[in-house]
């Protein structure tokens, strides 16, 4: 059977390990190229026709007659951007025009599209500038120099001779475009370490783009795992337990089978799955269940109890992940100490497209699509449900409408869903499951609730002599494949992330952890631990100063000192896009934060006002970012829009609370708002020239901008934010 939306196969593309170099020279049809894992030699993708398995590269680069590179992304494009950036870093170094760059996302495969960083195919934790930088500007290198030694043989001159400009190989009345010498560069041997463009030369990078997918997404001919719909599809939806943890206990399904369109009801280890002929069928199917629960092993405790859980914990020190000098001493000497505790709610991801994907099964071999962020783990948890070896599995990677952490999970717990929904129904049909809001919202995989309870301690003359942090959050790496990596002696670095790398010269400082049993499935959500980490380090900080009597942009460069130049870099850069802005009007307040995370830096000031019912209104937002070389400044101001924006809804509006029984008490977008259009503020970016190697911008611009409307609002109110959201929870 054809379906409408059949993605090639790798073997399609002739990109077999075996046969990527050898059979694209033989058609003599396109020229394919191998960036490979750091350490591999590029003269390894040459030999790999003739010695099967001995490739191992992360990103390829394709270039057809008609001059269309190809650029085949290993990363997941969910509106962050890797598509133009890694695309820009190809023709950068092989000198095309970006007129001529297309981009492919790449399907899953661990040994090709390794991300260096994690060891597996997946992405996050802003990696995926960071990950492929040099390998990507080698990719593209290494096909220039193909391209070059093709057209010095054919024109008989030395390769030194030619240049190349926006897809053009040229010397002296000669001219070729790429697609005119692919036939005679796949024959050339790929250059085992091409040399690189000194960042004086470059063309393309740090210069303003159109991005490659805005025009498809713009007219909608993008495709999203939402806009699968092959033949014969079967729809599914699911009903999942009411509280965590719980099983089904019995299923009256009769009233479900008798809706029109419904095709199977069945009983999965996520709930029981409606199958129907089309979405309406199975929403109303779903509806129509009548499902006894087994909640003995539920978490059945409130988010209220849960508090005071981990409050009583914070009490006492934790694990120290950080300490330096004598804490208690110096708070039981100081002058002046201050005391608070902070509380973070659980937090949904809300992406816009809910998780979904299409899977068929058929002849022991199964196809999958979907928005896979964690692609090796979505592919072994899809093998292991159907019984069937990795290598009978294709997953393909869909563009997705957001994630925000949501789509990575260490489990594959989706895409095992997913499938055990569409095996147990038994049919080759392909099977969408499809998350409607409510399964999204309450659906779990939240940001960990915490607490922190903070010391500070201030001599007679205004000096910060004592630090004192605890944080009891739980662990979401507990119990998965990343524990080993992630926790060390006890310390989650997660968990305590943004605070152990504390940057302020505080002579007594400890950070202390407390890891919190919780049968609430956490994740890490845009920014992991640094959103609530980086909102109580930063107003906690402020508190201080403006009890000290110091200017809160002075008084941080003073405790930064000479030890951490690229903070004060952004810090001094924000301050001076103020000044230049003016006084602040009358009934507003101005609040400061900076924050370093997934390698960038970033400052933030935020201008607020009362809205006149005691809420706080974000007039302007002024943030500087420096993120090492920017690959595409438009790219990472839009990031840090984005990343304010998420952030400031966040802080504002958003939690999820559990109510008596552990029931989640928000279900959509009525009790879990977004920040509006119209609340959006007006925000100005700069971004640091730097040649310091490229980080990740997906993540860092969201820590800021909770604790520089914190700082604003309690400049304007008098009020300290130690609760979140700002906004009363509606009821």
């Amino acid at each position: 059977m054809t379906y409408p939306f059949r993605v090639e196969t790798p073997q399609e593309r002739g990109l077999t390990r075996r046969g990527f170099l050898k059979g694209s020279a033989a058609v003599a049809t396109s020229l394919v190229i191998g960036a490979h894992l750091p350490g591999r030699a590029f003269a390894e993708a040459a030999s790999s026709a003739a010695n099967s398995g001995a490739m191992a590269p992360n990103a390829f680069v394709r270039i057809d007659p008609d001059s269309t590179v190809t650029v085949i992304v290993k990363h997941i494009e969910f509106g962050q951007g890797p598509v133009t950036g890694l695309a820009t870093l190809v023709a950068e170094e092989l000198d095309a025009d970006w007129g001529q760059m297309k981009a492919e996302l790449a399907p899953a495969n661990t040994e090709k599209y390794t991300n260096a960083l994690f060891g597996l195919q997946g992405t996050g934790g802003s990696t995926a500038m960071a990950s492929s930088y040099e390998p990507m500007r080698k990719a593209g290198a290494a096909a220039r120099a193909m391209l070059v030694q093709a057209a010095a043989k054919r024109w008989q001159v030395e390769p030194s001779a030619i240049t190349v400009e926006r897809g053009e190989v040229r010397h002296g009345d000669h001219s070729a475009s790429f697609g005119e010498l692919v036939a005679e560069a796949a024959q050339v041997a790929p250059p085992s370490d091409p040399p690189l463009k000194s960042p004086d030369d470059f063309k393309l990078i740090g210069t303003q783009l159109t991005k490659l997918d805005s025009r498809d997404k713009s007219d909608g001919k993008q495709m999203f795992t939402l806009d699968r719909y092959p033949e014969q599809l079967v729809v599914a939806t699911i009903l999942h337990p009411p509280v965590f943890g719980a099983t089904v206990a019995s299923v009256d399904d009769a009233a479900a089978r008798a809706v029109k369109g419904v095709i199977d009801v069945k009983t999965v280890p996520a709930g029981v799955a409606v199958y129907a002929e089309n979405t309406h069928a199975a929403l109303k199917g779903r509806k129509a269940l009548n499902v006894s629960w087994d909640e003995s092993q539920g978490e059945t405790r409130s988010t209220q109890r849960m508090e005071q859980d981990y409050s009583q914990a914070v009490k006492q020190p934790g694990l120290d992940a950080r300490l330096e000098g004598d804490v208690e001493a110096a708070l039981a000497s100081a002058d002046t100490v201050i005391e608070a505790e902070y509380y973070f709610p659980f937090l949904a991801h809300a992406p816009m497209e809910t998780l979904d994907a299409v899977i068929r099964f058929r002849e022991g071999l199964v196809e999958a699509w979907m928005g896979t962020q964690i692609q090796t783990m979505d592919h072994g948890a899809i093998a292991q449900v159907f019984g069937v070896p990795p290598e009978k599995v294709s997953l393909y990677t869909e563009y997705a409408g957001g994630s925000f952490g949501r789509r990575a999970q260490p489990g594959g717990e989706f895409a095992a869903e997913a499938a055990q929904v569409a095996k147990a129904l038994g049919s080759e049909r392909p099977v969408k499951l499809m998350w409607t809001r409510e399964n999204d919202i309450q659906g779990g995989r939240y940001r960990p609730l915490a607490v922190h309870r903070l010391r500070g301690g201030l001599d007679s003359d205004g000096n910060i002599v004592a630090w004192d942090q605890q944080i009891a959050v739980q662990s979401f790496m507990k119990g998965t494949a990343f524990e080993k990596f992630m926790i060390k002696d006890g310390i989650d670095a997660t968990a305590v992330e943004g605070s152990k790398e504390l940057p302020y010269g505080v002579p007594n400082l400890r950070v202390g952890q407390h890891l919190m049993d919780n049968g609430v499935p956490a994740l890490w959500w845009r920014s992991v631990e640094h959103t609530h980490n980086a909102y109580a380090n930063e107003t906690f900080l402020d508190e201080l100063l403006e009890r000290a009597g110091t200017d809160p942009v002075k008084g941080r460069l003073a405790l930064l000192g000479d030890k951490h130049p690229r903070h004060s870099g952004v810090l001094k850069k924000v301050a001076d896009m103020v000044d230049a802005a003016g006084s602040v009007p009358d009934g507003r307040a101005r609040g400061v934060a900076v924050h370093k995370s997934f390698g960038s830096f970033v400052a933030q000031i935020a201008e607020v006002s009362d809205n006149g019912s005691g809420e706080p209104r974000v007039h302007k937002i002024w943030c500087a970012v420096d993120c090492g070389v920017p690959v595409n400044p438009d790219v990472i101001r839009a990031q840090m829009e984005g990343g304010i924006g998420y952030g400031i809804g966040a802080v504002l509006y958003d939690a999820i609370t559990l109510g008596d029984g552990g029931r989640v008490e928000q279900a959509n977008f009525d009790r879990y708002r977004s920040l509006r259009i119209n609340e959006m503020p007006d925000v100005e970016v700069e971004v640091i020239r730097s040649a310091e190697p490229p980080t990740g911008v997906g993540e860092p611009g969201t820590p800021p901008s909770g604790p520089a409307i914190a700082n604003a609002w309690r400049r304007l109110t008098g009020k300290s934010v130690y609760r979140l959201p700002l906004v009363p929870i509606v009821s």
